[in-house]
């Protein structure tokens, strides 16, 4: 089963960074996003170090910014149906975490803003699954954060 999982290993990291970057483009975009962090991303500060020293892609792991902080980011996390709430990365399925309300919950305001985490923060590990299904959840998800308050 190694030697099966490593022979496929290129073909599901190039799943992971095409759906990446479809997904990353479209958030970028969205009325309840206020940020996304990935360098795969044109006017992201390291676009033009991922463009050269990453030619196949930045990876899958990217974090963004959910309009209306940390209630948004929960009501986000619970609205998701298929992405799977673990702390992991790069995993064949999708994962999300918003670590202000679960990794670093423990932490003070000002260790929060030490560790570089905001309230707003999501992030996301992209996996293989068809990207129009992790858009269509992201999307349905988001409109339901963006319901909490009027943003």
């Amino acid at each position: 089963m190694l030697i099966q999982g490593l022979e496929t290993l290129s073909l599901r990291v190039e799943r992971h960074v095409a759906n990446t970057k479809i997904i990353t483009r479209y958030l970028k975009d969205h009325p309840q996003v206020s940020w996304v962090n990935y360098p795969g991303l044109e006017g992201d500060k390291y676009y033009n170090l991922a463009k050269k020293y990453l030619p196949k892609g930045a990876g899958s792991i990217f974090t963004f910014g959910i309009k209306g902080g940390l209630e948004a980011g929960i009501k986000f996390i619970d609205s998701l149906e298929i992405f799977s709430l673990l702390a992991n990365v790069a995993d064949a399925k999708s994962l999300v975490i918003h670590p202000a309300s679960t990794t670093h919950s423990q932490l003070s305001e000002e260790e929060l803003a030490d560790a570089g985490v905001t309230p707003d923060q999501i992030r996301l590990s992209i996996g293989i699954e068809d990207v129009e299904d992790l858009i269509f959840d992201l999307d349905q998800a988001l409109e339901k954060a963006a319901r909490i308050k009027d943003y």
